[in-house]
């Protein structure tokens, strides 16, 4: 199966016949013809009912016809975009960030990156921290965005720029005792149930999370574990626990949660942006000077 034989197929539905289909390609008759034999025997079934006039499609070709449609739009785009970058008047630029991200410093980056980079494709890629540096290294991302909790290790082919310091809140039930309060002594957490996130076997951020509260004096219980932060708050939400996040996440979120800062937590949440040491990426430039610009 190829880009051409995907061509000539969809064009003979479109067309309603191999006919017209090879008037509108200016091909002969005889390679649509050769073109669709080509193709029904690579998929292994005909995709045509030549026993009726017109011809109409088999369960197979009403399988494979919408799909080779897209497949065919997306090449069509692919070229088209690579002819941009080769042209120097585009661009692509691969962005990995951890979901936290999307509630504070991503969006306005984003914003202020387009302002100036209007013809450059974002490629936006939901990645845990710890999975960040291998794309990096298979070009998938060009910059991630990190959270780090205290010190880290910082690979050697990899650059690390801080953005910003995020303190821990303690996410609690709105209508909760403890929602109603300023703050929070680290000690008022003792016994209560800990939703951990994320679920993933790579990450640390659950275990680094837990140390900060028992470095705090904090003996609470380990419960709920969620894969990622939308549920941790979800489970917060419906009075299951409590969890730690950045103070950043708590910025214009959900009002059946209470963000509380903390008292006597002495570590905090970093935000990094991760790039490769040896990419000169102008691209790469624009986009951290957008993620270090002051907020909107």
């Amino acid at each position: 199966m190829n880009q051409r034989q995907l061509r000539y197929f969809c064009e003979v539905v479109d067309a309603g016949s191999a006919a017209e289909a090879a008037k509108r390609l200016f091909v002969a008759p005889t390679a649509i013809s050769m073109q669709l034999a080509q193709l029904e025997e690579s998929v292994g079934a005909p995709l045509f009912d030549r026993s009726h006039r017109p011809m109409t499609l088999t369960a197979v070709g009403r399988f494979l016809y919408p799909r080779a449609k897209d497949a065919l739009a997306m090449l069509a785009r692919l070229e088209e975009e690579t002819r941009a970058v080769a042209a120097g008047s585009g661009g692509w630029l691969g962005i990995g960030f951890t979901r936290s991200a999307i509630f504070s410093i991503l969006p306005a980056a984003v914003r202020r990156f387009r302002t100036t980079r209007p013809n450059v494709q974002v490629d936006l890629l939901e990645l845990l921290s710890e999975h960040q540096p291998e794309q990096l290294r298979r070009g998938r991302i060009d910059i991630g965005i990190s959270r780090y909790v205290g010190v880290f290790e910082q690979d050697p082919d990899l650059l690390y720029t801080p953005l910003f310091d995020d303190p821990f809140v303690a996410a609690v039930p709105a209508s909760s005792s403890l929602g109603k309060r300023k703050t929070i002594r680290a000690a008022e957490l003792n016994g209560m149930s800990l939703i951990r996130y994320p679920k993933d076997p790579q990450s640390g951020f659950a275990a680094r999370m837990m140390a900060l509260l028992r470095d705090a004096g904090v003996d609470c219980v380990a419960g709920h574990e969620a894969i990622e932060i939308h549920t941790a708050l979800g489970l917060v939400a419906a009075g299951l626990g409590f969890t730690l996040v950045g103070r950043s996440v708590a910025d214009g979120n959900r009002s059946d949660i209470a963000f509380v800062p903390i008292t006597g937590i002495k570590g905090t949440g970093t935000i990094v942006a991760v790039t490769r040491k040896d990419d000169d990426s102008a691209l790469v430039s624009s986009f951290l000077s957008a993620l270090q610009a002051p907020g909107d």
